[in-house]
């Protein structure tokens, strides 16, 4: 891989310098809504809401992660939103059954895993691009948890402890923002100081470069959708806890959430870039805008306008890096 790395170390001073900016932007776009939102509604800074804003950039913020890790190879996935659905509803039902929130995990971690094993031989073996194999997965898993159940599966055990996966603190910290604490941490320090994580940026910036180095690019592409997978059973879990019931229309919109924060962070759609600081950043954006919209007393409906948005303008800003590193 020796000219690879040469070739990296050379457009990574630009690059870099790039990203750094469009996260130091991202940071002060988050400063002045967070100001001007408190000066429109002071109940902004109550613990309450807080707490709430936290809650829902944990459950974003876990997929993001694996997401980040995904998009860094060049590939997406469009179907975490109906996988998100369906673990809740899996998830629920073996709870029910077993009266066991570890055999419920276990069930839900091992449906999502599949689901991304699923997607990533799909695009590895089946050469199938991957937002088009995705989207097939997304309506086979929109229809295929309307098999499995017509309504919301509930909660008829009342475990403890699975309230508290969702709604539980630990001091005065809630536990999901815990959770999503972790597994950013976790696959930061992958990205960030692992060879695995240099790999990863290698996939996405030179396939080829890859396998005429001798590593096996489709082993890392599948690595990374069943880690995506994983963190969605992860996500899928806290939030059947926090609505105390799986719901079949549980994840609608929510694929489209995750990719505009890792977008909006600067990860590159075209591989071989991105931040999980970045996604951080963007996961906080995102949800301080969506909860200034209902404290603001705006039409919700615009929750799921501003993703699409960003998107496009996040789109746009990474065509224009993409051209100043060719430069």
């Amino acid at each position: 891989m020796s000219e690879l790395t040469h070739a990296s170390a050379q457009k990574r001073p630009i690059g870099g310098q790039l990203l750094g900016s469009s996260q130091l932007v991202l940071g002060a776009i988050l400063a002045v809504l967070c100001i001007a939102i408190s000066i429109a509604a002071p109940q902004f800074y109550s613990e309450a809401n807080i707490i709430a804003i936290l809650r829902q950039c944990a459950l974003v913020l876990i997929v993001a992660s694996g997401m980040t890790m995904l998009i860094i190879t060049a590939e997406v996935d469009l179907s975490v939103g109906a996988s998100l659905a369906f673990v809740g509803c899996i998830g629920m039902a073996v709870l029910n059954s077993t009266h066991s929130l570890a055999l419920g995990m276990l069930a839900a971690l091992a449906f999502a895993g599949g689901v991304g094993l699923f997607n990533g031989l799909v695009v590895t073996r089946l050469r199938v691009n991957s937002l088009i194999a995705t989207i097939g997965t997304m309506m086979m898993l929109q229809g295929g948890v309307y098999l499995f159940t017509r309504e919301a599966v509930q909660n008829h055990n009342q475990l403890a402890s699975f309230t508290d996966l969702g709604a539980g603190y630990v001091g005065a910290v809630p536990v999901p923002v815990i959770i999503a604490a972790l597994i950013f941490v976790f696959a930061y320090v992958t990205l960030r100081f692992t060879t695995l994580g240099r790999y990863l940026y290698a996939v996405g910036a030179n396939e080829k470069a890859v396998r005429l180095s001798g590593l096996r690019s489709e082993r890392l592409k599948l690595l990374a959708f069943v880690v995506t997978g994983l963190c969605v059973g992860v996500a899928g879990m806290i939030l059947s806890s926090l609505m105390n019931a799986g719901q079949p229309t549980a994840g609608r919109g929510f694929e489209l959430t995750v990719i505009a924060a890792v977008i909006l962070g600067g990860t590159s759609l075209l591989g071989g870039r991105g931040s999980l600081f970045g996604t951080l950043l963007g996961v906080l954006v995102l949800k301080v805008i969506d909860n200034g919209i209902i404290i603001l007393g705006w039409n919700q409906d615009l929750q799921m306008v501003v993703p699409g948005i960003v998107i496009i303008l996040a789109t746009y800003l990474d065509i224009i890096r993409n051209k100043a590193n060719v430069r």
